[in-house]
């Protein structure tokens, strides 16, 4: 008996040491246990004895990777014994931690360990692994494992594997890569750049057509991931078998692990981060609408707001502060991504220098240190000080790294700078639907000139050129070059004086602004009149859903943008809408834009000319197909108001010829 208890202490103290390797109990702040989970809480009360069957543990979301460096990658999985998400997220007050167990009606606390062995190798088959470990994960972070898989070498493909350990249960195989070392002069680099992907709304098609392609190095996606809210608030879903759960607005961390859950559970969704590493960054959905520093457009920190409730409005006894942190941990908790700030828990914010091509600083232009924005019903009021110097996107601290960034990668000799940004950062004159007393958005970066103008300022007097911006947030395509208005001299035609280019891509699922049921040619009218009212507007695109590419060279970035012709039906097709070039050095789009065609929009000094090809992304040919035999149509409580009569219709979550991810090994 006496042996049988030694074993068990040294057992026990040599798993201790396990828990610290899941990244996941040191986010969001790890010196601030009281902010969290205290480790050392859940080693003692774990019963080492006792430990989970692997019969009894399943990986439910598969496998994901992001934030790769040269050296090393995050690698992520989810290994639990059920599939619901943990439910101990009632908020406590004193000095007790604020997410506890110890209340009947959520789930109860795991104390036996979920034990998962990892391994990378550079063959499929997961010979020969290069890298290699074991972590612990439990109840308190919803059963997720984030580990560092290191000593990898540069710019290298990997597979990776996660394990229940001592047993044959294994996770699916994923594929990642780490970046090229910061010296390492590579040849090219391909992103795939998403945003706004609303599961209401449909399929997240998108997602998979990069990976179906391998067209790509590495996943960005600009946020608003997911939304927060309920069936019908914002987008109908039942008719897809897509009713988002938990089926109302989220407020809680139980509230927010599920919805991740839910996104995350999507067929594409799967597919993508079992391919390739992300670098993510949240927009305001990932809380909720329109969010800042201090509240949102739906609920502030008053006390009527705090007791309010209904299907999208109120607190329903929940702070906004306290949601803003139930959202940044499931965030943490479900994302395969650094936390490069242990103490800084809001901190998203970080660069990556991709070899001697490029270094890519992703901000967080919403919730980190954001002053006001547009609340729907203090739009005239955001617009009177929109250029008020006080103003910042993103407060004075990232502010100033932002800079220092831009600086710093000029200095080092790289050739380009890529920015990633959740709203677009050229002006919008969209009069056309806001009318001409508030005619721009104020909740992009023309509620915050101001700070625009900074950036502007420190580009242009640092002489600081090469750079691209890519965002998302509108739900439409922009392709801009990046000028001063007013400021500086500009030639629309040739692009001189500009010094870069804004890519601003279309959502993945959420729905057109100027209507979901648009025809084309009404969508096209519109761009043409947005391409005609801004400037620097090159090409606009408010009909389709989809995504872009980027292929980042050291004489030239291109950029594919692609269609998604359905998304209430899961299917492999896309259509080429426009290709853009810009020259290093040249600091513009190559003329003529687009070549001077393109298939979708307005292209100021080209054609537009709609076409029937169709890529299927699974087989890699082109077919002709009648694209307005699909759509993207919801009628009333979410029916389909067109039929696919070009096309056979979805009856099954797959979809015609597209197969599920692999969800064994």
């Amino acid at each position: 008996m006496k042996l049988q208890a030694a074993a068990v202490l040294s057992f026990a103290a040599a798993a201790s040491a396990k828990w610290t390797n899941n990244l996941n109990y040191r986010s969001p702040s790890e010196h601030h246990p009281f902010m969290g989970i205290a480790i050392h809480k859940v080693v003692r009360r774990t019963n080492y004895a006792t430990p989970f069957n692997a019969s009894q543990l399943n990986f439910t979301h598969g496998v994901a990777s992001g934030d790769p460096y040269e050296d090393s990658v995050i690698l992520w999985t989810r290994c639990s014994p059920v599939y619901d998400d943990d439910k101990s997220n009632i908020t406590v007050t004193g000095t007790v931690p604020l997410y506890s167990h110890e209340h009947n009606e959520y789930v109860s606390v795991s104390a036996a360990p979920v034990c998962v062995n990892w391994q990378v190798s550079t063959s499929p088959n997961m010979t020969t692994p290069v890298s290699q470990g074991t972590a612990y994960t439990s109840s308190d972070i919803d059963y997720t494992i984030k580990v560092e898989a290191t000593k990898l070498q540069p710019f290298t493909q990997y597979y990776y594997r996660f394990g229940v350990c001592n047993s044959t249960n294994y996770s699916p195989v994923g594929r990642t890569k780490t970046a090229p070392g910061p010296n390492d002069d590579t040849a090219a680099v391909s992103l795939a750049i998403y945003s706004c992907s609303n599961y209401n709304f449909g399929f997240f098609n998108a997602f998979g057509n990069a990976a179906r392609k391998n067209s790509v190095d590495y996943v960005l996606h600009l946020g608003d991931f997911i939304y927060e809210y309920a069936e019908g608030a914002y987008g109908w879903g039942w008719s897809l078998g897509r009713i988002p759960q938990p089926n109302a607005e989220i407020r809680t961390l139980y509230d927010y692990r599920k919805r991740h859950a839910t996104y995350r559970a999507d067929l594409d969704s799967i597919l993508s981060f079992q391919s390739f590493a992300w670098i993510p960054v949240w927009d305001d959905h990932e809380v909720g609408d329109n969010t800042y520093r201090d509240g949102m457009a739906d609920q502030n920190n008053t006390e009527d707001s705090f007791i309010q409730y209904d299907i999208e409005y109120g607190g329903e006894y929940v702070s906004f502060d306290q949601r803003k942190m139930n959202a940044v941990r499931a965030y943490f908790e479900w994302m395969p991504i650094r936390q490069v700030e242990m103490d800084d828990n809001l901190r998203i914010w970080r660069s990556f220098s991709i070899g001697t091509l490029f270094d890519l600083i992703m901000l967080d232009t919403r919730q980190y240190d954001r002053s006001i924005t547009d609340l729907y019903w203090n739009t005239d009021y955001i617009h009177q000080i929109s250029n008020d110097a006080g103003r910042s996107m993103m407060g004075s601290r990232q502010e100033n790294w932002f800079y220092n960034q831009l600086s710093a990668s000029q200095e080092r000799g790289a050739t380009w700078r890529l920015i990633g940004s959740q709203t677009v950062f050229s002006r919008q004159n969209e009069s056309i639907v806001y009318g001409n007393q508030d005619p721009l958005d104020y909740d992009a970066w023309d509620g915050y000139q101001a700070n625009r103008n900074r950036t502007f300022q420190h580009l242009y007097q640092n002489n600081i050129t090469n750079n691209i911006v890519m965002s998302g947030d509108s739900h439409m395509s922009w392709v801009s070059d990046l000028i001063w208005l007013d400021e500086h001299p500009y030639d629309e035609n040739t692009g001189a004086g500009s010094v870069g280019v804004e890519f601003a891509g279309s959502a993945v699922s959420s729905p057109c602004p100027y209507g979901q049921n648009i025809t084309q040619v009404s969508a096209n009218n519109a761009s043409n009149w947005l391409v005609h009212a801004n400037k620097e507007l090159q090409w606009q695109d408010v009909y389709y859903r989809g995504y872009y590419e980027l292929t980042i060279s050291k004489t030239q970035v291109n950029a594919r943008f692609y269609g998604i012709p359905s998304i209430v039906q899961r299917l492999p097709y896309e259509v080429s809408l426009a290709n853009f070039t810009v020259m290093a050095g040249a600091n513009a789009l190559q003329r003529p834009v687009a070549g001077g065609i393109v298939a979708s929009g307005a292209l100021k000094n080209g054609t537009t000319r709609m076409m029937n090809m169709t890529n299927n992304t699974l087989t890699g040919q082109y077919i002709v197909t009648d694209l307005q035999s699909f759509g993207y149509n919801q009628g009333p409580n979410g029916t389909r108001t067109n039929g696919t009569s070009g096309q056979p219709q979805q009856s099954s979550a797959s979809g015609p010829g597209v197969p599920a991810p692999t969800t064994t090994s």
